[in-house]
This record gives structure tokens, sequence and C-alpha cells, in this order.
């Protein structure tokens, strides 16, 4: 398995398997999202998005294919997720999720209220009007990666 930076020349595949997931694609195009893919054999198995806003950033786009899960990609996923984010000094990771939130609480992802999230993450496509209203929104420190 091979983690790397999305491209370009992803984005059709990152796009099918949001799609195949169940997963908002309508603003990916348009927002700052930055993509890591993890492929196997040249085929993407995974990928996760970090849209960053201020010193939150909003992990999304989680996606693993299904022949690829339970072999522990989305936990590669979310550990490269976690560690771009400490680089340039963001201080909490904000998802919003309506089938993984065992997944992330496992990870030391905490529920919170959506109104507790950072203001400007609150003001994303995904927060606004992407995301149901029932999605369970987490929040973790990055502080305790810090150093």
């Amino acid at each position: 398995m091979v983690l790397r930076p999305g491209t370009a020349d992803d984005q059709a595949a990152i796009r099918s398997l949001l799609q195949d997931s169940r997963l908002p694609v309508d603003d990916i195009d348009a927002a700052a999202v930055g993509f890591t893919v993890a492929t196997e054999a040249a085929a993407l198995a995974g990928v996760v998005g970090l849209e960053r806003f201020g010193s939150a950033g909003l992990l999304r786009s989680l996606a693993v294919r299904d022949g690829q899960r339970g072999r522990g990609v989305g936990g590669q996923l979310v550990d490269a997720v976690e560690t771009q984010a400490i680089a340039p000094g963001l201080r909490h990771l904000v998802l919003l999720t309506t089938t993984a939130a065992q997944f992330f609480s496992r990870r030391g992802y905490v529920a919170i209220a959506r109104d507790q999230a950072p203001a400007a993450v609150q003001r994303s496509a995904e927060f606004r009007s992407l995301c149901p209203a029932s999605a369970t929104c987490m929040i973790k420190s990055l502080q305790s990666r810090h150093g």
C-alpha cells in the first residue's frame, strides 16, 4: 500500500470512489481540499481529504474501496492526514460522519454539538449543506501530537 498526495490525474477516481461511498462531491472541485490517496498496484484503494480553516482542519471524504476494507487502510489514511495537519500548525481536526463515529471515537475523536465546531469550519459547504443535520460532529485536538 502506497500513500501519497492526490494529483489532478486522480480526480476522476477520487470522485468515483466518493460517489460509490455515498459521500458528498458537489464541492470538491471548488473547495481547497488536499487529498491523500492510498494505492495498491496503481489502483485507488482509499482517499481522505483535508480542508484548512484557520487553526482548524476539516477531515473529510474518507473512503476505502470495498475490497480493501478491514485491512487498516482507513486508519493509515487518518494517521497521514493528522500528520499533515500538524505541519502547518492546525490545532484541531473536525469531521462530520453518518456511518463511522465508532471508528473515529477509537482514534481519539469526541462527539460535539455542530455549533461547538470552530466558526470557520461551520461556514464550509460540508457543514452548511452537504452533510445532513443528523451527521455526528466530532473533534480531535492535535496538541498531544505536537512536539
